[in-house]
């Protein structure tokens, strides 16, 4: 695969370049440091995906959410694999309400595993998602406290296929997670969309993602 990183602090954009190109199925073709940088490379190396950090010069706020925005409409075949500090929602809604093919958005805890950087990365770019499970965490904790909630119509045994199904599992994968069968895994997950009115027109991928962007949703407006 071949990559782009766009972060400002020299040494954690060496080290995921380092960590990244020692997988053996990365090619990081270019490491920059801000967000019309980000933009020129994948505009010029036409990258498999780009690894970009939300805050970046000049004002270090969501310069690289954007940025991502930007090369989603410019450059839809480029993946996007976002790491953020924060476990906020608002980024992750923000970086999703256009649409969620292609789009990965996680924790920078998660650089120092390789194999999930790898795994985020094959998703976005053969057209998949990735919201990491500690985002999804806070959202679903924070919707079970909350009367009237679409959360509270989930049993705790869904909640939990919702976890796993936010980290981008098959049906199976997730089935192996939580010992049960792949038959009751697939009973939960129409159970979730039935519950989330999610339309059965919609494709089966659209409906994964459109389940945990409910709680994103939700969060975002609670918090205007």
């Amino acid at each position: 695969m071949r990559v782009v990183i766009a972060e400002d602090h020299y040494l954690v954009r060496e080290g995921t370049r380092r960590l990244l190109e020692s997988s053996g199925e990365v090619q990081v073709m270019a490491a920059v440091g801000d967000a019309d940088a980000l933009v020129e490379a994948v505009e010029h190396l036409a990258p498999d995906a780009a690894v970009v950090d939300i805050r970046m010069p000049p004002t270090h706020k969501k310069e690289g959410i954007e940025a991502a925005l930007r090369i989603r409409r410019e450059h839809p075949d480029v993946g996007i694999l976002v790491l953020s500090q924060h476990a906020d929602s608002l980024y992750a809604f923000e970086l999703f309400q256009a649409g969620t093919a292609g789009l990965a958005y996680l924790l920078k805890d998660r650089v120092g595993e390789l194999d999930e950087l790898v795994r985020a990365l094959r998703a976005v770019t053969t057209g998949g998602s990735v919201i990491d499970p500690i985002v999804v965490e806070g959202l679903l904790a924070r919707q079970s406290r909350l009367s009237g909630s679409q959360i509270g119509w989930l049993t705790d045994r869904e909640k939990d296929v919702l976890r796993e199904m936010a980290q981008g599992k098959s049906n199976a994968a997730i089935a192996d997670a939580l010992f049960v069968s792949q038959s009751a895994v697939e009973k939960h997950i129409n159970s979730i969309f039935a519950k989330l009115s999610l339309s059965p027109g919609e494709t089966e991928v659209h409906r994964r993602v459109a389940a945990v962007l409910a709680y994103l949703r939700t969060s975002s407006e609670e918090s205007d």
